[in-house]
């Protein structure tokens, strides 16, 4: 297991889905003001999407209405895309990389263990923010949620997990939160981790986390936090697939834009 000190390398801007794209967008102009401004060379990854023209080609136009001049679109729909040196050249000379929304699964499957992977850790050493939403949310983690149900309360079937692109360590993120009802899977995810922080951000909220191990909420919504480290009782491996789970003295903060989180220290705080 990682020190807690060592939960993230960079800055990463992580986002719940449904961003504000036509409006103040906040969010996305806090990823470009981070990524270098109009000075910024970003790369919008499409991976993750069944439709990576139509997708790439959106972001462009908004990353270059905020006033980016360089915005590439890597589009790498198979593992042999994903070996393409041209594709891992594109990504060292970024300032930032943004991963849309799409399938978790999709993305890890493609890019895991090619030359694009070992690039995106390596601009990712290097500074270079690194940003997703929904889908490009969920894969920053060691652990990733690929499939969960909604609305449920928690059992030991609510959700599945798979290894993730490990930017972020020792926390697993669930997006569209609050608005898909997914508390229940999140909570089972921690039950079955407790070590592991749960973080669940809404629609168009985003946590923007520091090099330090703390991170900040903006946006609209909020973000849900789960600490398991001090459950006393559980019965995630005594119950059957179906049944409700048993978890006592679980830690849960609910944490607005205005609040920030020390993941090494488990504090909430708001900003100054």
């Amino acid at each position: 297991m990682s020190k807690i000190s060592n939960k993230v390398l960079g800055t990463l801007v992580i986002i719940g889905g449904a961003e504000d794209k036509e409006h103040d967008c906040k969010i996305l102009k806090r990823f470009t003001a981070l990524s270098g401004g109009n000075k910024g060379r970003l790369v919008v990854v499409t991976a993750a999407t069944s439709e990576p023209q139509e997708t790439g080609d959106v972001y462009r136009a908004l990353f270059q209405n905020l006033g980016v001049q360089e915005v590439a679109v890597l589009n790498v729909n198979t593992r042999q895309d994903a070996g393409c040196s041209g594709a891992r050249d594109l990504l060292m000379q970024a300032t930032g990389i943004f991963f849309t929304g799409g399938d978790q699964l999709r993305l890890t499957s493609i890019l895991g263990g090619t030359q694009v992977d070992d690039a995106l850790h390596a601009a990712y050493r290097k500074g270079a923010v690194i940003a997703g939403t929904s889908a490009g949310a969920s894969v920053m983690s060691e652990t990733m949620i690929v499939e969960g149900e909604e609305t449920e309360p928690p059992r030991k079937n609510t959700v599945q997990m798979a290894p993730g692109m490990g930017l972020l360590r020792e926390v697993v993120v669930d997006q569209h939160f609050a608005q898909r009802g997914r508390l229940g899977r999140l909570l089972t995810a921690v039950a079955q981790y407790p070590y592991v922080l749960g973080v669940g951000i809404d629609e168009d909220t985003a946590i923007i986390v520091a090099p330090d191990g703390t991170f900040e909420v903006v946006g609209s919504h909020a973000v849900t936090v789960i600490d398991g480290k001090k459950i006393r009782e559980t019965n995630i491996s005594a119950t059957g697939p179906s049944e409700p789970l048993a978890l006592t003295y679980v830690m849960l903060h609910i944490l607005p834009a205005g609040y920030r989180f020390d993941m090494k220290s488990r504090t909430p705080s708001r900003s100054v």
